[in-house]
Formats: C-alpha cells, sequence, structure tokens
C-alpha cells in the first residue's frame, strides 16, 4: 500500500516536471516570436525588477503575470495568448477560450496542468 502511495507520487512529480518544461518551452517559442533581443530583455527584466528567474516562472505563474503586465501592459495578453496556444499545442489539448471573456492566464495554465497530468494518468493506466 505505502508502496503504491510512493508510485503515485513520483508519478505526479514526473508529470509535474514533464509540464514544467513544455510550459516553460512554450513560453520560450512565444518570446522569441518577437526577437531574439527582446526576449533575453525580458528574460532579463523578470529577473531583475520582478526576482523571478526563468526557471521559476512555473511555480510563480501569477507573479509572472504580473511582471508581464507590468512590462507590456494590455499587449501582455497576446503573449499569453501565445503562450497558451503553444503549450496546447505540446500538450495535445486543444485551447478553447471564449474570446468574450476575459483572459485570465494563470487560471489557464492550472487548468492545462490539471489537463497533462490526467492525460498522462489515463496513458499510464492503460
Amino acid at each position: 500500500m505505502l508502496a503504491k502511495a510512493a508510485s503515485r507520487l513520483e508519478e505526479f512529480k514526473v508529470a509535474r516536471r514533464s509540464f514544467d518544461k513544455l510550459l516553460l518551452e512554450a513560453l520560450d517559442e512565444s518570446l522569441a516570436s518577437l526577437g531574439e533581443s527582446a526576449r533575453q530583455a525580458i528574460y532579463f527584466h523578470l529577473e531583475r525588477k520582478f526576482k523571478i528567474k526563468k526557471g521559476e516562472i512555473p511555480y510563480r505563474i501569477e507573479e509572472f503575470t504580473e511582471g508581464l503586465e507590468k512590462i507590456f501592459g494590455f499587449g501582455a495578453q497576446f503573449i499569453e495568448i501565445l503562450v497558451m496556444k503553444r503549450l496546447h499545442e505540446r500538450i495535445g489539448q486543444p485551447l478553447e477560450w471564449d474570446e468574450e471573456k476575459e483572459l485570465v492566464f494563470a487560471e489557464y495554465v492550472i487548468a492545462a496542468r490539471r489537463s497533462f497530468q490526467k492525460k498522462k494518468k489515463d496513458t499510464s493506466l492503460n
């Protein structure tokens, strides 16, 4: 029983690390679409001004969002949409979002993480 619980915990950790890696890849690719200098400058400002290192973004998603909004204002939403599209391409889940509703990036990341972990769990059970 204890071994089964430990195994599930390990599967959860692997799924989380895998999702975090996919999230960072999607973010990197989205920022690179603005140009390499812009991507580097954004990471620089996030780290210097907001104390958010690139590797910490998956664990500090709300702070990351606030930082993007302070850097870009309303333009941050366009970057968030790019990230979510690329993330959903990577996890194999389409991005479904009502354009009439306000985009809340952190909620999408949480939902995407849950969907990814469920998909991983379902495939490991088969």
